[in-house]
């Protein structure tokens, strides 16, 4: 931060959302202020009022910092807006044109995946996921992506917490054959859900990668089973390839 920028509150506050939200695992007190160079009093001041609205959360254990409820929501919407989502849409609408069915883009959000944009199929057979929707990770290709891209120890800590939800009888839910086909997502580059989310319903997803190679959101096309089959969209994965690389060019660069 420059001067002028170090005498706002409001830079201040946003310094820290910022070095937060480029933070794995949370930041306490004192690495926020190694981070961003201001006196602890006014870091714990500033971080301790966007907590109270919701900006910010604290880990009830460690007690670090992480992206509150209110910060993901805004991000969400910053993310949906079409002026600023006009390119990414444009390449979605190129892609669902070429592969023939519905194509979205996905963000992590704690233990869900969300969809923040989707391109319809002119197919009277629909499944509807309007943008926003939150579905499990474990359940779905984009979400095996983000589960994949985790440091083992907090993919661990997730998959554990809870017992994962029975969607489908295809859904896996056995932590360690999971893991296992996690390795082979990350290794691949590419994830898929064989009727995992809802019975009738098949998706292959692809990552899009920042500079540092840190998954940003994914894209994905999926397809009722009435029309699609799983080997069917497989042949769409060099199209799925194409759309993440113009993504992470105009999003990620």
């Amino acid at each position: 931060m420059n001067d002028t920028s170090k005498n706002s509150a409001l830079f201040r506050g946003i310094a820290i959302m910022q070095a937060i939200a480029h933070s794995t695992r949370g930041l306490s007190i004192a690495e926020l202020v190694e981070t961003i160079n201001l006196p602890k009093p006014t870091v714990h001041r500033i971080a301790t009022q966007l907590e109270r609205e919701g900006y910010l959360q604290r880990d009830p254990v460690n007690k670090r910092f992480t992206i509150g409820a209110t910060l993901k929501t805004l991000s969400l919407s910053i993310l949906a807006n079409s002026s600023v989502g006009a390119p990414r849409h444009a390449i979605l609408e190129a892609l669902a044109n070429e592969v023939g069915e519905t194509c979205n883009c996905t963000m992590r959000d704690g233990n869900h995946t969300v969809y923040f944009d989707r391109v319809e199929c002119n197919w009277p057979i629909k499944i509807n996921l309007h943008p926003g929707s939150r579905l499990p990770l474990h359940a779905t290709a984009s979400g095996k992506l983000f589960l994949a891209h985790m440091k083992p120890r907090e993919r661990r800590r997730l998959l554990q917490a809870a017992p994962l939800s029975q969607n489908t009888p295809q859904t896996q839910t056995d932590t360690e054959l999971l893991e296992l086909e996690l390795r082979r997502v990350k290794e691949e580059g590419v994830s898929y859900d064989n009727e995992e989310l809802f019975t009738g319903m098949v998706a292959v997803a692809v990552p899009v990668f920042d500079q540092q190679q840190r998954i940003c959101f994914t894209v994905a096309v999926h397809a009722p089973t009435a029309r699609q089959q799983l080997d069917d969209l497989r042949q769409h994965i060099p199209a799925l390839q194409r759309a993440a690389d113009a993504l992470a060019a105009n999003y990620c660069s």
